[in-house]
């Protein structure tokens, strides 16, 4: 569903008051907006968001001493080969790359979650919610990735919601990383990685439209370095 973007000053503005609230650092002030007025959002169609959840998923378990071979079996076995990116295929197969980078995924997990309704909040204080396992595909079992997606029945939340979300990331993402490089704490049990990875899966997820946006990129073509 393709919506009018919401006025990006003013939630750019709420993102600004929750960032005080919080007692962390402001960006300056040209620091740039993520959609201009005008814009359109929309969110990636469900079930290529329950198919990254689904990949996420399965890296984690590999990260946590689940055999190359039942990952790939599993992968196969719900026709997600083809979704898996090289270096993560690389990492499933062989353990190959950097094992940290993977197993922080979990918050980018979280954030696929948020987006899909499977979890209520993303809160950037609160750390993954430790129940988020029962909502993910039940690998052990042998539950395969059509099984899963008709248990858990994802309700997308509406776009101009996780637009709005994805602008407060991305104002978390610049704000926690000044504190930490300042030597300070950041305001709860998240760290700046963990807010960088939420981003990341936000900026996968919302797609947005206008004339300054290119196409939606690849999950490995992100760009977090603005």
């Amino acid at each position: 569903m393709r919506v009018p973007a919401p006025d990006p000053r003013a939630v750019r503005e709420a993102s600004l008051d929750e960032l005080s609230r919080l007692g962390l650092p402001l960006p300056p002030p040209q620091f740039p907006l993520v959609w201009e007025p005008g814009d359109e959002i929309e969110l990636r169609p469900t079930v290529e968001i329950e198919a990254r959840i689904a990949v996420l998923h399965v890296i984690l378990a590999r990260c946590f001493g689940m055999p190359a071979q039942a990952a790939m079996s599993w992968l196969l076995g719900s026709h997600l080969v083809e979704l898996v990116t090289p270096p993560e295929w690389q990492f499933v197969m062989g353990g190959k790359g950097d094992h940290r980078s993977f197993v922080l995924h979990h918050d980018a997990l979280f954030s696929l979650c948020w987006v899909l309704g499977l979890t209520k909040q993303l809160d950037p204080t609160v750390p993954v919610d430790e129940r988020l396992v029962e909502r993910m595909p039940h690998l052990p079992a042998g539950e395969t990735f059509a099984q899963w997606r008709s248990r858990i029945l994802a309700a997308p939340q509406h776009p101009a919601d996780a637009a709005a979300l994805l602008d407060l990331h991305y104002c978390l993402d610049w704000a926690y990383l000044e504190t930490e490089q300042a030597g300070g704490t950041p305001p709860g049990l998240v760290d700046a990685n963990a807010i960088g990875q939420r981003r990341w899966a936000l900026e996968w997820a919302v797609i947005l439209r206008g004339p300054y946006h290119d196409e939606p990129p690849g999950w490995e073509e992100v760009d977090l370095s603005t």
